[in-house]
């Protein structure tokens, strides 16, 4: 395993607190969504992809949605403790589920389609999993597929979102030093895409 840098590291925790009290604030939106219209749950559910993707899209090196998701897991169960296993376990599986299109490529391809790709098949095993727990014989067919389809768009909406924030850190200078370079593709000018 390569060494992590104090200032990786660092960076990764306050892209994490930051997510965190994001996920803090989610949690409190998602209950009350919960109880009145629980179909649209999805749509707060890409809150939790954000710390990772920003991590990812900046620093472009393994392990950085895991570590954010677990640091931002963890602030918010600070928060709220009572939904301890909650955080930590979302924060966990979101950044396991973004790690792994990455680490297919063993950290080389940062095109903008793998964490698009990415977002929406964890969305979609995210939303599966969670409809399954829920009772899928509670919910008619039509708000079965709006519940799905809200599960996928929401994390690709806020990778989209995460990819923005990552960019305007960039151009801030966070990360310059420890950010891996892109590699170029042979015969073309390289596109971060």
């Amino acid at each position: 395993m390569q060494r992590l840098s104090t200032r990786l590291l660092l960076t990764c925790a306050a892209i994490g607190v930051g997510g965190g009290l994001v996920f803090v604030v989610s949690g409190y939106v998602g209950g009350t969504i919960s109880a009145t219209a629980p179909v649209l749950y999805g749509l707060i559910i890409g809150v939790y992809f954000l710390p990772g993707v920003v991590a990812q899209a900046l620093l472009r090196r393994g392990g950085v949605a895991l570590m954010t998701g677990l640091t931002a897991g963890l602030v918010s169960a600070a928060f709220s403790p009572q939904w301890f296993f909650r955080y930590f376990g979302t924060g966990l599986a979101i950044g396991l589920l973004q790690e792994i299109p990455f680490a297919v490529s063993r950290y080389r391809v940062w095109k903008a389609w793998v964490f698009y790709l990415a977002a929406g098949i964890a969305g979609l095993v995210f939303g599966g999993s969670v409809l399954v727990v829920l009772g899928i014989e509670h919910f008619a067919p039509l708000a079965q597929t709006v519940y799905i389809a809200l599960f996928v768009l929401s994390p690709i909406a806020f990778t989209a979102l995460g990819r923005a924030v990552a960019a305007a850190l960039a151009r801030a200078g966070v990360g310059r030093s420890i950010a891996k370079p892109l590699q170029r593709d042979r015969g073309s000018a390289g596109t971060r895409a």
